[in-house]
Formats: C-alpha cells, structure tokens, sequence
C-alpha cells in the first residue's frame, strides 16, 4: 500500500484498523491496550499489534479442531505476515498491520516469536521447569512489549530489558488467573518439577494434605511472580509519559490481579478472579497520580 493509497484504499485501511479496535478493546479484561491513557495517533497502531495476537492465540486455542489442523491454520497466520514485509496481505486485519508495521518499523522477529508460542500452544504438552514457563513466555508476552516500545520510539536496551520482566509476570498471573478455565480444558501451566517438590498433582482430591501443599505450591509461584513485577517497577519512569501512564496502569493491574489470585487460593480451581468496575477505576486513578499498588 502506497502513500498515495485511493479513496477506497483508505477506506478500506480504516476498516481494518476498526477491526483491530474492536479485537483489542472487546477481548481484553486485566490490562490496558491502547487505551485512552495512550495519545489517539498511537492508539490504533497498538490495537494492530494486539489484533494479530488475540488472532493467533484464538486460532492455537481452537479446542475443536486437531492440532494438526490449528498448527496448519497458524502457518496461514505466518504466510500472511510474511506478506506484511514483502507484499501486500489479502485478510483484512493484517492490512492494519501492515500499514503499522511500515509506519512504525516493526521488527517481523516479534511476531515470529509470537507464532513460536501459538504453535506450543496448539500442541500443547505442560511446562516440566520454571525455565521452561519462562522460555514460553519470552515467546508469548515479551514480544508484546517489545513492540508497544517501538511503536512509541521508547526502545533501548534496559527498557526492553525491563519490559520484558514486565510482560513476563503478566503472562504468568494470566496463567494463575485462569487455573479453573484451563484444568477444565486439561491444561496446567504450573510446571511439574514445582508439583512434585510440594507433592501436589491436579488428579488429587483438594481436603488435608493435597489442600497444604496446593496452597504451598500456589504461594510459591506467586512469590517468584511478584518479584518479576517488582524488578520492572521503574520502567515507566523511562519511557515518555503518555506510555508510562499506559504501562503504570498495566502494572497496577496485574499486581491487583495477583493478590485477588493469592486470595483465593484453592478457590482457583472452581472460581476465575477478575477485576471489577471500582478496581479498573483505582487502577487509572493511581496511574495517573503516579502510584504503584
């Protein structure tokens, strides 16, 4: 697509970009994504990129169909981001991506890395170590932030650095968050070495014992997540402020999260804790004060 793209042309690429709107503003719960606390010229860039990854992540989550054809089905997600960077994309959604990532100089590496997680999520097999929670994740979320950093000129090498961390422990509270939607669909994501430390296993009645070490194993994860969020804190202070409102709010939400998670403890497995209307509202409100949770 060209500067000098027609009438329908920009019609077209302005309907995209409202599909990415609405995939970003009507999927996601915990955190902002390119919300009003971001400036409105930045706005439609970070839906592009959130659109392509709830797209990804719906395709990889596809529980009716095999893996086989949900890993087929990701290979035409990367064949049309492919075209982003060397023609022009036929669905819709990766118009508005494309059109982001020429604006912005995007990375394709980032998203590539984002299909890397998609395609474990699609033959999913469980996490043996911490590591290999951690390895997922530098796949899943840290590409994420790594292109909002760019999409606002606020790259280096310690924002990434921190970013990283950052999008880490969010990726993992989602994972504590969401235990009873996934136990349902037969998924852990604690990894198993940490099961077996505290002698804990998903098949085990919760009453006595399994209750304990559930409860152990659970506060264990959160400890080591926490310290994630902690390690990140000063990001915001280095980034412009328009973002550092955005990744501000980002944080408090998840470290909102994660004590709502902490608090239910064995309720995780029956009960999925959200935020409400009031602690959306704290959250802005403490963001733009400039306080953390």
């Amino acid at each position: 697509m060209k500067n000098g793209t027609s009438a329908g042309g920009e019609r077209e690429l302005e309907e995209a970009y409202e599909r990415c709107r609405i995939a970003a503003t009507t999927h996601y719960e915990n955190f902002p994504v390119g919300s009003i606390l971001a400036p409105r010229h930045l706005r439609r860039y970070v839906h592009a990129v959130y659109a392509f990854a709830r797209g990804a992540d719906d395709i990889a989550d596809e529980g009716h169909h095999s893996s086989a054809e949900r890993l087929r089905k990701l290979d035409e997600w990367q064949t049309q981001l492919d075209l982003c960077y060397q023609g022009t994309p036929s669905n819709p959604l990766f118009l508005a991506l494309s059109d982001t990532i020429r604006q912005c100089t995007l990375p394709q590496k980032d998203f590539n890395d984002l299909l890397i997680a998609f395609r474990m999520d699609a033959s999913f097999g469980g996490f043996e170590r911490w590591e290999d929670l951690l390895y997922y994740s530098r796949h899943s979320a840290n590409p994420v932030g790594r292109l909002v950093l760019a999409i606002f000129g606020a790259a280096s090498p310690e924002t990434v650095r921190l970013s990283d961390k950052l999008c880490t422990a969010l990726q993992l509270t989602n994972f504590w968050q969401d235990l009873s939607v996934d136990s349902g669909r037969g998924r852990s994501y604690f990894p198993l070495e940490d099961c077996r430390r505290f002698g804990y296993t998903f098949d085990t009645p919760l009453p006595g014992r399994s209750s304990e070490s559930f409860g152990k194993l659970l506060s264990y994860l959160i400890d080591r997540t926490e310290r994630l969020y902690r390690e990140s804190e000063h990001l915001p202070g280095l980034v412009p402020r328009r973002l550092s409102l955005e990744l501000r709010a980002t944080w408090n939400g998840g470290m909102v999260i994660l004590g709502k998670v902490k608090k239910a403890g064995t309720d995780l497995l029956s009960h999925r804790p959200a935020l409400d209307a009031g602690d959306k509202l704290r959250i802005i409100a403490s963001a733009l004060i400039g306080h953390h949770q």
